[in-house]
């Protein structure tokens, strides 16, 4: 990407969103188009011609997506699947219309099948069943990637599929309800502290193991992919290494400085098992990331610490 070049940052007031936006402002991107949800509904497929008519950005970064928990994914399904079906189609589509250079549509490490082997690599998409609480969020992934592939197949369109594993850092959506597990436990841990409350219970057993990356890594990550990756397949983005959610909230804990006990709810869902990516062919490209695990959850939680996050 040219350094003077249009780059459409869609859902830039997003965690990904704005870790893209941060990074490509600090090496030196100067001409980025923003638009917040108010201004452009990705939605409406007349608004979204317009903008592409009037800015003709030259780059796209979809980063734009509805997104949230275990609880807000298995409970809103149809918004799920309606809501980034419709945005991912109607951005993907002008971008060929209007002759976009590149696009790079952000993805899920969701789209793997719940039982797949571990750690995931590319080629199990659509080799088994999905994990049936984010299936429908899950779908609308898998639906973009294929809409890369075929505009890429049928036209020769320069689209890329990235997919991260799970992200947290600045920005990150702190809902009580609605939010990923880490930010729901540096909200727990945090508030725990401050009531001096014995304990803190986590939903589950504890024993699934995921991995995490810290948004600012990924948004590292996409730009180089933008500029060194050009392949019809899509590609896995994480650390190639991950924990427990029992280590993850002792890993909490010890960052917030809660000196409480844990407590485990095993009525509550796990979710799949284990969920870790195969990021052989990241590496293989010359990328790794730089953040270690409590590095990011400390720099998230001085991050939560500066700012009184609403409900949404």
């Amino acid at each position: 990407m040219e350094k003077d070049a249009s780059i459409y940052i869609a859902g830039h007031r997003g965690m990904v969103g704005s870790a893209i936006k941060r990074h490509l402002e600090n090496i030196g991107y100067t001409n980025l188009l923003l638009r917040t949800s108010t201004e452009l509904d990705l939605r409406n497929q007349q608004a979204v011609t317009d903008f592409f008519t009037s800015e003709q950005p030259e780059y796209v970064f979809l980063a734009a997506a509805k997104v949230g928990g275990i609880i807000s994914n298995n409970t809103y399904r149809a918004d799920f699947i309606y809501d980034n079906l419709i945005m991912e189609t109607h951005v993907i589509h002008a971008a060929h219309i209007f002759g976009v250079k590149k696009l790079l549509f952000l993805g899920s490490s969701c789209i793997y099948p719940k039982m797949a082997p571990q750690p995931l690599k590319e080629t199990y998409l659509l080799t088994g069943p999905l994990e049936p609480t984010n299936e429908p969020y899950a779908i609308a992934k898998i639906a973009g990637i294929k809409l890369c592939e075929a505009y890429r197949d049928q036209y020769g369109k320069d689209f890329i599929s990235v997919m991260p594993t799970n992200l947290y850092g600045i920005g990150d959506n702190y809902h009580p309800e609605n939010s990923h597990v880490l930010p729901a436990l540096i909200r727990r841990f945090h508030e725990a502290k401050e009531t001096n409350q014995p304990s803190v219970t986590i939903w589950g057993s504890g024993t699934p193991k995921r991995e995490f990356l810290y948004a600012d890594d990924l948004a590292a990550a996409c730009v180089y992919l933008m500029n060194h990756y050009s392949e019809r397949e899509l590609i896995n983005v994480g650390t190639g290494e991950d924990l427990s959610i029992k280590e993850l909230a002792e890993l909490v804990k010890d960052v917030v400085g809660y000196n409480g006990k844990l407590a485990f709810d095993t009525s509550k869902p796990d979710g799949t098992p284990r969920k870790l990516m195969d990021v052989s062919k990241l590496h293989n490209l010359g990328w790794k990331h730089s953040t270690s695990l409590e590095e990011g959850i400390s720099k998230a939680y001085q991050d939560f610490l500066r700012h009184t996050y609403v409900e949404r």
